[in-house]
């Protein structure tokens, strides 16, 4: 994690030199003000990646001599064989549309991130993959 600390604090000095020689250069103040917050967004990344990793134990990341092997283990449980991100991701694009082009497309946006919703939220207490 110290790695990931200093690299995020280094990289905010260098966005905030490119915001202060953008500012001066282009005097374009939306472009201007998004490096500013950039540099703002990444220090604050940085000082709490550099915080953090003086109350956990060493990783092995920050061992030179580690191998990639090192940090293997269980990285997470995925749902197998799940339809109900389609379905979001399907009513999300209707809704996204429906903001550009009318608000009639929410009609047929919201049935379907709701089905999406509610079958995410309850795969697990019916048909194959319900636990006991």
């Amino acid at each position: 994690m110290k790695i990931q600390g200093k690299m995020f604090i280094w990289l905010s000095i260098f966005i905030l030199a490119m915001a202060i020689v953008y500012g001066v250069w282009s005097k374009e103040p939306a472009g201007t003000t998004a490096l500013f917050l950039a540099f703002g967004l990444s220090i604050m990344i940085g000082y709490y990646l550099a915080f953090t990793a003086k109350r956990v134990d060493a990783m092995a990341q920050d061992d030179k001599e580690a191998d990639v092997a090192d940090e293997a283990g269980d990285v997470g449980f995925f749902s197998p064989h799940s339809w109900q991100p389609l379905s979001l991701a399907i009513g999300g694009a209707f809704a996204f549309l429906g903001v550009a082009m009318g608000w009639w497309l929410l009609y047929f946006s919201a049935p379907l991130i709701l089905i999406g919703l509610f079958g995410w939220v309850f795969e697990y207490y019916r048909g194959e993959n319900q636990n006991q």
